[in-house]
């Protein structure tokens, strides 16, 4: 195996990317799936904080108990972030369809381009935005309409699913073939 360090004149030791490349087993990833794969992660950590954000404001505003409120903010929806999670990456037909989905959306620029970028995290805080207006409804009226926590939370496991099927790309072949780049 090469040595990832290369000897300069002075005797400094420096990293090579090409043995570096060679030292960890294959070639490195083009930039445009680079940014296709940090916003994947990057969708997945924003829904999640726009979300803790949402359960901070109703936790004390939401007309019930504080128990009652942790458990349809936090309880109910972890449920459902957990099954839209775990389902689409174990039912095989799910797992194939949202792959598809994942590489179609790298194939058409998502996260790639700055537009791209502001047109999701766009939609992103439009979700935020309407669990806030629906905490103000439920605090003014009294009743708690559509459970959104569940179902923003549900969308966050769908994002999830979609980022590790990032990580299922790489490793085929014929996708992995198509994302390196020359060292």
């Amino acid at each position: 195996m090469p040595s990832i360090a290369a000897p300069r004149p002075g005797g400094d030791l420096t990293l090579s990317g090409a043995t570096l490349g060679a030292y960890l087993g294959g070639m490195a990833f083009s930039p445009a799936w680079r940014n296709f794969k940090r916003m994947q992660d990057l969708t997945v950590a924003a829904a999640s904080l726009i979300y803790a954000a949402a359960v901070a404001h109703a936790v004390g505003r939401f007309p019930a108990s504080p128990a009652l409120t942790l458990r349809w903010t936090l309880l109910w929806p972890a449920a459902y972030l957990g099954f839209s999670l775990a389902i689409p990456l174990l039912v095989g037909p799910l797992k194939r369809w949202l792959t598809r989905y994942v590489w179609m959306s790298f194939k058409a620029g998502f996260g790639q381009t700055p537009g791209s970028v502001v047109v999701g995290m766009g939609l992103l805080i439009g979700a935020g935005l309407l669990i806030y207006r629906q905490i103000g409804r439920a605090v003014a009226t009294g009743v708690v309409g559509v459970d959104l926590f569940a179902c923003y939370a549900a969308g966050i496991g769908i994002l999830g699913a979609q980022a590790v099927l990032v990580r299922v790309l790489e490793r085929d072949p014929e996708v992995r073939a198509r994302i390196e780049e020359a060292a």
